[in-house]
């Protein structure tokens, strides 16, 4: 960064320096061109003069004066009568000369050309005398090439000695501009007393900080939760095994025994197999393709495989809606219909009743899922998707499940753009609702 800093400072002042020259040729040209035309203007003036008191023969005497004034005079018709050059009788007629036609008319003329006999670029300033001629007078001046060929051994000169300096001067800036960068306090951007600018990179870092620290605890708290999760089958496992090792249980009561250990190991094998999945979700490591699913058929077979359990507990479920299809992974879409309507029933009343959605809207495919259960109080609404966590913990072992089933509709939601819609209200049952994005913003 500090190089760049420093070769963008050196480069604007050598496109500068380079753009002074320009404009100094161009200014020092203009100005030496203004002198010359007063000088030229002036010396025919006493020409002029001279010639009017003298005569012609003022003219002759010029011949032996070395100048490096040209002087011309040119007859009405445009014959040349006198040239200091000795000239004449070379010189062809000059009647068509801007500035001899212009001071025929109006007394005086003037016109920078490239000379055709010089052989260089002229100022010729003509004056029409008493007696009807024109006398001319001219002089080569330097172009605006040599002006800037001139002007360039100064101009190097102070565009090196500039160019130290600057270098100089940026390598300084630079290392002031970094220097607030190179301290940033990174755990606390926000305290960084540091330019106005990087503002809104302070506060994405913040955030971005925040975030962090909220991954961390809930990553700290999963552990936790994990650890607790996992030991309380296992240790059940485990007690009931001892106790049948040693041979503490009566013959007839194995089969209990042996039920609860097998329930206690399904209990395990589904808190894994849960687990598994949100750590796939989480990391977006799911490798199954995506495909187009009939979310009103796969609603339909869900019901029918929870048909069992809400017979168990007595509540009638039912499908209701029309056919609707979604660009989807099948077992990600299958796993959050699942365990919402699995929710739907066990924090149902007995004889309660679900109704499962599934249709097409303005705003893409959904999926709704209402009950007329328990309900879920409003303080808790919005950590109803955190992992393990469970409104009613004293009736977690009793109702059964992971407590990580709406965790994985969270993020199976976010898997596929898709958001999470909640309202329930206590005692008279809850309506949870999967709002698909429309085809086109999916893609």
């Amino acid at each position: 960064m500090k190089v760049k800093i420093r070769r963008s400072m050196m480069l604007i002042l050598g496109i500068t320096l380079l753009v002074s020259y320009g404009l100094l040729s161009v200014f020092f040209y203009n100005q030496n061109l203004d002198m010359l035309r007063s000088e030229i203007r002036q010396e025919a003036r006493y020409i002029c003069e001279a010639v009017r008191i003298a005569g012609s023969d003022y003219l002759s005497e010029l011949d032996n004066v070395e100048v490096n004034t040209r002087v011309t005079r040119i007859d009405a018709e445009g014959t040349v009568l006198y040239d200091s050059g000795g000239d004449e009788i070379e010189l062809g007629n000059h009647k068509d000369r801007e500035e001899v036609e212009t001071a025929l008319k109006s007394g005086s003329g003037e016109k920078t050309r490239m000379s055709d006999t010089m052989g260089t670029e002229m100022y010729y300033y003509a004056q029409r005398l008493d007696d009807g001629t024109v006398l001319r007078v001219s002089k080569a001046m330097d172009s605006l090439a040599n002006t800037a060929i001139r002007l360039l051994p100064v101009i190097f000169v102070i565009a090196a000695a500039m160019m130290i300096f600057a270098y100089l001067l940026a390598r300084w800036q630079t290392a002031r501009l970094i220097q607030p960068i190179n301290e940033l306090d990174i755990e606390n951007p926000l305290d960084n007393d540091i330019y106005e600018e990087l503002t809104p990179l302070l506060e994405a870092m913040n955030q971005r900080n925040k975030e962090k620290d909220a991954v961390s605890n809930m990553r700290k708290e999963f552990s936790a939760n994990v650890s607790h999760e996992l030991k309380t089958p296992l240790t059940s496992i485990s007690g009931y095994a001892e106790i049948m090792k040693n041979g503490l249980v009566r013959p007839e009561d194995i089969p209990t025994f042996s039920e609860r250990i097998y329930k206690e190991a399904r209990r395990l094998i589904h808190l894994v197999e849960d687990i598994i999945k949100l750590s796939k979700l989480d990391e977006e490591s799911v490798e199954l393709e995506k495909e187009s699913v009939e979310l009103y058929e796969a609603c339909r077979e869900i019901v029918s495989r929870l048909a069992p359990q809400a017979q168990i507990r007595h509540v009638q479920i039912v499908v209701e809606g029309e056919s609707v299809w979604y660009h989807g992974i099948r077992q990600i879409l299958d796993e959050m219909i699942y365990n919402i309507c699995e929710n739907a029933i066990k924090y149902n009343v007995e004889g309660g009743r679900v109704v499962v959605w599934a249709g097409n809207t303005l705003e893409g495919p959904k999926i709704a899922v209402a009950d007329n259960g328990i309900g879920i109080p409003e303080e808790h609404l919005e950590r109803i998707f955190e992992r393990f966590y469970r409104v009613d913990k004293s009736h977690s072992k009793e109702r059964g499940g992971t407590g990580l089933g709406l965790s994985i509709v969270k993020h199976g939601a976010i898997l596929h753009g898709a958001r999470v819609n909640v309202e329930s209200k206590v005692g008279e049952g809850t309506r949870m609702e999967i709002q698909f994005p429309n085809e086109a913003e999916g893609d």
